[in-house]
């Protein structure tokens, strides 16, 4: 995906690599031909699935101590992996791939922050802020203006109305805080990974940006890991539930993100049409997380907030949806 205006050329052919480098159907590999759209399903049920266990650990990791140690994890499998090769690689390339990193880290820590404080529903909204801004980006109707403010409509239901925080309380402001950021990191996620996935083959793009996620956040959270397994009476269990807890979050969505948006860069789309057939194909985010959130936590939200969480899901989508002839 991205960022340019829509004079910008067709990118280059995605590499033909499997996860080590070496040569695979340039569509095959262990997920076969799934297309694009059921990888970001797949994805979405297992991010959110993985979200809501993982706020289990909180209590005894704390927030930035489970962002931390997941992502030591999922980097650690992904090197084992695919042993990515740093040599010949172009300062470009390795930066795209520390943009990718940092992103994915300030996106992991700040989304583990908001849902710690408001229901996972709302969380994942707030946070889709920031692939719908990529959805209206490239967006040149005037008409585009409507769905930017049918998600401002959206927003406004879901935070001002009807007690959408525990216990049908008002949501805590540092909450919102949180998801803004939450969503601008997600914008960034979404630029870095397409370039990330054009240019290195397989997953090792993601094994180098994956550990550099951990150590952007190793300040943040390596203290507050150490102390919650120091304290724990079973410290390998912990360790190794953690463990599991990342497989789901992040390692498989992010593979399966990143191999959706290969698919799509592997099609017929324009270069600057990737994110906007990603941000659709992720629209329904929002609501699977309060679907999970009712059915993992028992997060029940209101009317305000379920009609709030459709009318972002609605906006992402038409605002996709119309552009695809701009």
């Amino acid at each position: 995906m991205s960022t340019t205006d829509h004079r910008e050329p067709a990118a280059p052919a995605i590499p033909s690599t499997s996860a080590t480098g070496a040569a695979a159907p340039a569509d095959g590999g262990v997920l076969g031909p799934a297309p694009a759209p059921l990888l970001c399903v797949l994805a979405m049920v297992v991010l959110q699935t993985g979200l809501a266990l993982a706020t289990h650990l909180f209590g005894s990791l704390g927030v930035m101590g489970t962002s931390f140690l997941r992502l030591c994890c999922a980097a650690a499998v992904l090197l084992a992996a695919t042993r990515p090769r740093l040599r010949g690689r172009s300062a470009r390339d390795l930066a795209a791939a520390a943009l990718l990193g940092t992103a994915s880290a300030a996106m992991t820590l700040f989304f583990a922050l908001t849902t710690s404080r408001l229901p996972l529903g709302t969380a994942a909204t707030l946070e889709f802020l920031g692939p719908l801004a990529v959805a209206l980006m490239h967006s040149r109707r005037v008409s585009h203006l409507a769905w930017a403010v049918l998600a401002a409509g959206g927003v406004a239901l879901l935070t001002l109305l009807g007690g959408g925080g525990a216990g049908g309380h008002a949501l805590d402001p540092l909450g919102l805080a949180y998801g803004g950021a939450a969503a601008v990191c997600y914008a960034g996620y979404i630029v870095a990974t397409s370039k990330v996935g054009a240019v290195f083959p397989g997953f090792q793009g993601l094994a180098v940006s994956m550990t550099v996620g951990a150590a952007v956040l190793a300040p943040f959270g390596l203290s507050e890991a150490w102390h919650g397994l120091a304290g724990s009476a079973h410290p390998g269990q912990l360790l190794l539930t953690t463990a599991g807890v990342a497989m789901l979050l992040p390692l498989i969505p992010y593979v399966l993100e990143m191999t959706a948006l290969r698919r799509l860069q592997m099609g017929h789309l324009p270069a600057e049409g990737w994110g906007r057939v990603f941000s659709i194909l992720l629209s329904p985010e929002p609501a699977v997380s309060a679907l999970v959130g009712l059915l993992v936590l028992g997060q029940l939200l209101g009317w305000a907030q379920l009609l709030g969480i459709a009318c972002v899901v609605s906006a992402s989508a038409g605002a996709t949806l119309t552009s695809r002839h701009d």
